[in-house]
Order: structure tokens, then C-alpha cells, then sequence
């Protein structure tokens, strides 16, 4: 299983925009095979933060996924971030 987290940095009156542009990639991407989950939010606490979160099955459907994925080119550019990939060996409950 795959981990993809962090943020990104964008200009903060164009967050909004870009989070917007991306609804439909996010959309596209839970219906994926091997998808667990993606999400692209707004930060609650800082305007120009945009947070990434996605969940795969394996290094394999997630290459599927991106051969086909067509992002939008919003013309938004990142100022900072920092984005991960993980690989996860093991998964339990966080409480309990």
C-alpha cells in the first residue's frame, strides 16, 4: 500500500481555484482501480496551503492511474511544499 501526503504552497487568492480545478481529477481518481482514497483540500488555518492526501493499493495501480489521469493545467505554480510518497508496511486501527 501507498501513501501520497503533505502540501503545497500556492498564491491565496488562487487556492480556492486551484483546489476547484482539481474536483473533477479527485473525482476520476476514487473511481480508479486500486484507489482507497484521494483528497486535495483548502487548509482551514492557512490560505495559501493546499493539503494532498491518496491511498493506493500499489506502486502498479498507481502508475495506471497516472498514465491515464490527464491533470488540469491551471497555470497555478507551487511556491513551497513538501510532498511524500509512503510506503506502508503494516496497517492497524489508531484507537484501540
Amino acid at each position: 500500500m501507498l501513501i501520497i501526503a503533505g502540501h503545497a504552497q500556492v498564491a491565496p487568492e488562487r487556492r480556492d481555484e486551484y483546489v476547484a480545478a482539481h474536483v473533477d481529477l479527485v473525482r476520476r481518481a476514487r473511481q480508479a482501480p486500486g484507489c482507497r482514497d484521494v483528497a486535495m483540500t483548502a487548509d482551514s488555518l492557512d490560505p495559501g496551503r493546499v493539503n494532498l492526501f491518496e491511498l493506493w493499493d500499489s506502486q502498479e495501480t498507481l502508475d495506471a492511474w497516472r498514465a491515464v489521469a490527464s491533470a488540469p493545467n491551471t497555470g497555478i505554480e507551487f511556491t513551497a511544499g513538501d510532498i511524500q510518497l509512503y510506503d506502508v508496511a503494516g496497517v492497524r486501527p489508531p484507537f484501540g
